[in-house]
């Protein structure tokens, strides 16, 4: 089974070298030069030249493309590996996973997860309340102390002001 572990942004300079939105804990051990890559939507495969990381960012470059207009072409695509079974942690789970889910203050449903955001510090969970208005909520143990994807609900505890409407 093929899981998503990465989506091309923007070009970063002339020679074909993308930004990354990185959906995967292990980015360092998941692209390693030389590898290759399905892709979503289906452009072929992709093999990596190169993985680096400027500033707090990871940038990417494949065989396949060669210049900024094809990176332009190209943008958006999610980069998909083969899941590895071994990687399989207690405390995670797959992005895609966890939308859907309902979300539970207590033992009372304030909301659903409709998105989810992988940020460089923590991830964001975006939630549509039941009144109709989204919050987002930090991915953090602190305030999601529970999840149980088999169950369908992630248990929060907000701090205060967290779910008011804006």
């Amino acid at each position: 089974m093929d899981t998503v572990i990465a989506r091309l942004g923007k070009p970063h300079g002339i020679k074909g070298e993308f930004t990354v939105e990185v959906r995967t804990d292990r980015p360092d051990e998941r692209f390693v030069p030389g590898q290759t890559y399905s892709t979503d939507p289906d452009i072929g495969e992709l093999t990596l030249t190169s993985a680096r990381w400027h500033r707090d960012r990871l940038l990417l470059s494949f065989d396949e493309v060669p210049d900024r207009n094809r990176a332009e072409e190209i943008r958006n695509t999610l980069i998909l590996s083969d899941q590895v079974e071994d990687e399989a942690e207690d405390d995670a789970w797959y992005l895609e996973d966890l939308i859907g889910l309902r979300v539970l203050e207590g033992e009372t449903q304030v909301g659903e997860i409709v998105d989810v955001t992988n940020g460089t510090a923590q991830d964001l969970l975006h939630m549509k309340h039941i009144d109709g208005h989204r919050a987002l909520i930090p991915f953090v143990t602190e305030i999601v102390p529970e999840v149980d994807v088999e169950g369908g609900w992630v248990r929060v505890t907000p701090p205060a002001g967290l779910f008011d409407a804006s």
